[in-house]
């Protein structure tokens, strides 16, 4: 696994009432959470590949559905990849400067906590083209559906 990467099993309370799942612990994340997204993306959607240099961490959940995240460590071209969600409940701790990303291999729902808020007039928010030919070959498709600011990460 790559340094730095982390999973954590999620465990699931269930009753008749329904169910439980605790998502994080402030003691297992270095730097407290700044802000929290939610993200709904259809079946084959691709976001990223992103990383930040001035220190953002990521913790990543796919609360419904299934969704393959892949981390590129940057300087030794290492990769790492995991399916999360629906069959597999784990959170995804990536730090920000390795390269990151997600896809969806069904219609999700992704929860995403970070170490610092986004700023808009000075967003640290770089890309990668998701087709780098280190991961290329992760992402169970090869004609994702992206964003204008992935499409162009590519050119």
């Amino acid at each position: 696994m790559i340094e730095g990467v982390e999973l954590f099993p999620l465990q699931r309370y269930e009753d008749e009432r329904g169910w439980f799942t605790e998502l994080m612990r402030a003691s297992v994340v270095d730097r407290q959470i700044k802000q929290s997204n939610l993200v709904f993306s259809r079946k084959g959607v691709i976001r990223g590949l992103h990383y930040h240099e001035r220190g953002q961490n990521d913790l990543f959940a796919c609360l419904q559905g299934l969704v393959r995240v892949v981390v590129l460590d940057r300087e030794s071209a290492e990769t790492f990849t995991v399916d999360i969600g629906d069959d597999n409940p784990v959170v995804v701790f990536v730090p920000g400067h390795h390269a990151h990303g997600y896809e969806a291999l069904t219609d999700s729902l992704f929860l995403y906590h970070v170490t610092e808020e986004y700023d808009a007039d000075d967003p640290d928010e770089h890309g990668l083209c998701w087709a780098d030919p280190r991961v290329k070959h992760l992402w169970s498709t090869q004609s994702p559906i992206l964003s204008e600011r992935d499409l162009a990460a590519c050119s």
